[in-house]
């Protein structure tokens, strides 16, 4: 513990030293990607927080289409604590790894056919501090919550939208993936909120888009026994007796009751091998030896995050962070996972916050894959909530 200590205690006295002042960059070229990028590109940083000691990382995309007139979304990614890089690169981002000819000695890039910007202007961040390349210039800054990042993620859009007038009559969305089904929604009725308290500048505040998304941290994880069901993971015996038995708690049953907790475990034994981001995809061991696995595909992104001419390309501070990680472990949530040294997990549910979004008519779309085991469509947190099924989501990053 107390090397942890010294190690985030010289990250913060060479990240003091580096200017912490907003920037931005506009990005022509990036390592892997044959001539320049035929999309709009900027990256930069907006310090937030006491002192602005946070320093968020952004990378902005215009939209291909109007982008005078298209939506603008700020887009979170899971965790907390994943980099929104991984949706920039796996998901609905511009470019994609090019798997049929990357090598870990040589990455290359390609064009993503269907990325979102096809039709809105896309703000992807890194968020809180420890997420990608965003960091903190003090040990108070590293220390972040669900509802503190909600009001960093406001507090950075204020200035962001100052930094970018142009945007500001654009119809705005909220969006994001997973574990940030947590915090979209507060973002969301902070903007509200701020709006009507005069804040400036007034943003055009329309609606909230969630892709799969945690909303109750019980209803939601509970919710995969129903789900196993349904898609034919469990046979029928095990559902009814453990339906009996558990009387509808499948994640936090009394220890006493051993026959919920036989059942339980039969319930273990027959998903244990599903892979819960896809059920149609296979588990991969820790090899990463076969392409076809998610896991493997990983691999790249890790690599080509950490070479210095990406980063220099990116224009990432130098000396801001020591390791790029798609996933910060030390952030990122896990089912009952209590609070961490530099992270609480202060917001169990967020079906009070959807009804005031609700009442403030606030346009929702949730997206939920219907393969997708992590936070199945079949949550009782998402019932009353406008849902979409889409089996186009290509694979669940929290």
């Amino acid at each position: 513990m107390e090397s942890k200590h010294t190690l985030v205690s010289l990250l913060i006295i060479f990240a003091l030293s580096i200017s912490a002042s907003n920037s931005k960059s506009i990005i022509k070229r990036l390592p892997g990607f044959d001539g320049d990028l035929p999309f709009s590109l900027e990256t930069g940083y907006i310090g937030v927080g006491k002192d602005e000691a946070v320093q968020i990382f952004y990378y902005f995309v215009e939209s291909e289409r109007n982008p005078s007139e298209d939506p603008l979304l700020l887009y979170l990614t899971g965790g907390p604590g994943t980099s929104v890089l991984y949706s920039m690169m796996y998901q609905i981002g511009p470019l994609n790894f090019n798997l049929e000819t990357s090598t870990e000695d040589n990455i290359t890039l390609k064009l993503n056919p269907y990325p979102w910007n096809k039709v809105a202007n896309m703000l992807f961040i890194d968020a809180p501090a420890g997420a990608g390349f965003s960091y903190s210039t003090t040990y108070e800054g590293t220390i972040c919550s669900d509802s503190l990042l909600a009001s960093y993620a406001y507090d950075f859009l204020r200035k962001w939208f100052t930094d970018h007038p142009r945007f500001l009559s654009n119809p705005f969305y909220v969006s994001g993936i997973s574990y940030m089904g947590i915090i979209i929604p507060n973002v969301a009725l902070n903007v509200y909120k701020g709006n009507e308290r005069g804040n400036q500048p007034q943003l055009n505040m329309k609606g909230v888009i969630s892709v799969s998304p945690l909303t109750d941290k019980f209803n939601d994880f509970n919710s995969r026994f129903e789900f196993a069901y349904r898609l034919s993971l469990i046979s029928t015996d095990i559902y009814e007796s453990t339906k009996q038995t558990c009387k509808g708690n499948y994640i936090s049953n009394d220890v006493d009751n051993v026959l919920c907790w036989n059942n339980l475990q039969q319930v273990e034994e027959a998903t244990s091998k599903i892979n819960l981001e896809n059920i149609l995809d296979p588990m991969c061991d820790t090899t990463y030896t076969d392409p076809t696995c998610r896991e493997a595909r990983y691999v790249f992104i890790g690599i080509w995050a950490n070479k210095k001419e990406v980063q220099k390309a990116l224009h990432v501070r130098e000396g801001t962070i020591e390791n790029w990680v798609i996933k910060n472990d030390s952030i990122h949530y896990d089912m009952g996972k209590k609070d961490t040294e530099c992270y609480s997990y202060d917001v169990f549910t967020t079906i009070p916050t959807h009804k005031q979004l609700l009442a403030k008519k606030c346009k929702y779309l949730i997206i939920c894959g219907d393969h997708d085991m992590t936070f199945p469509h079949r949550s009782n947190g998402n019932h009353g909530l406008l849902m979409t099924k889409s089996q186009d989501i290509r694979g669940h990053m929290y």
